[in-house]
């Protein structure tokens, strides 16, 4: 037996693609073996770039600092944004606190956050501008952004896009907004196993 390199190459394995539709579109990916940080990137230029809206939905949402002052910034120059994510049907309870404990400059920035309430929310979209989505297997957190696998596609159209914010609207008709008020409330117990649960942030 001997050890050898084959160079999968040619019509055979990659054969002539024609055009099919009339939508652009690309993969992108990142791994933590290459482009790591690709991703988390795309995602912050996409909401520094926004001028109008950006719709976010994630099952997982984890900000970091730089994600924070990104919505925030935002929403201060008059980006609405609204986001859905998880409420109380969730597969990790310690994720979502450890959401909710980051919620406070982004609501009080005029970010909105809805919980999804008829079933755990496994969507991963964002919609900026009414033109541009990408969706695929990305969370909105520390592990997708730097220690998974990821691949979304990203589509650069107007219907393509129009059709995805009709989903998310009816999405956000069955789920509850949390409030700047609300959240600045929450009995002392919540904050502190909100607190805990962002120790193990970069690991979520």
């Amino acid at each position: 037996y001997k050890n050898q390199t084959q160079v999968l190459h040619g019509p055979e394995y990659f054969p002539p693609l024609q055009p099919v539709g009339a939508v652009k579109a690309h993969v992108f990916s990142s791994s933590p073996s290459g482009g790591s940080e690709s991703m988390r990137l795309m995602y912050l230029l996409a909401i520094t770039a926004a001028s109008r809206s950006i719709y976010l939905s994630t099952p997982y949402f984890i900000p970091d600092a730089p994600a924070i002052k990104a919505l925030t910034d935002a929403a201060k120059r008059g980006v609405t944004v609204q986001i859905i994510t998880v409420g109380n049907h969730t597969d990790s309870e310690t994720v979502r606190r450890a959401s909710r404990a980051r919620w406070g400059a982004l609501l009080e920035a005029g970010v909105e956050i809805h919980e999804y309430q008829p079933t755990m929310y496994h969507c991963k979209v964002m919609i900026v501008d009414g033109l541009w989505t990408t969706l695929g297997s990305t969370n909105f957190d520390p592990r997708s952004f730097s220690l998974n696998d990821e691949a979304n596609v990203n589509f650069y159209d107007v219907d393509f896009a129009r059709r995805h914010i009709g989903i998310f609207q009816e999405d956000l008709a069955h789920s509850r907004q949390v409030t700047f008020q609300e959240w600045k409330d929450r009995p002392l117990a919540e904050k502190s196993w909100e607190h805990a649960a962002t120790l193990f942030g970069s690991q979520l």
